[in-house]
């Protein structure tokens, strides 16, 4: 689903992710676009009138993809507000 809607990040222990680190980086990335945080949250903007949380909502969505299957030994490579790969690294990396 691509394009502004209300982004909520999940709250309690039930994971959507593939474990607890993949799982921080996407409510990180969730909760900075929920209406109650975000500057203009449909614009994807959370601060300062330009930051961005994404590129834009088709980069968002793959971000979120992503981060759902990243394995406890990958790195999501982001460059621009855009994920650009996914190496394999090891379990002590980070995951972003």
């Amino acid at each position: 689903m691509s394009g502004p809607r209300p982004v909520r990040a999940p709250r309690g222990s039930a994971l959507t992710t593939l474990g607890w680190q993949q799982e921080a980086a996407l409510r990180m990335l969730q909760n900075n676009l929920d209406p109650e945080v975000a500057e203009h949250p449909d614009k994807l903007v959370v601060y300062g009138g330009t930051g961005k949380a994404a590129r834009d909502w088709r980069s968002f969505d793959a971000m979120v993809r992503t981060l759902q299957t990243l394995k406890q030994d990958e790195t999501m490579l982001v460059q621009s507000g855009r994920p650009v790969g996914v190496m394999q690294t090891h379990e002590w990396a980070p995951r972003v």
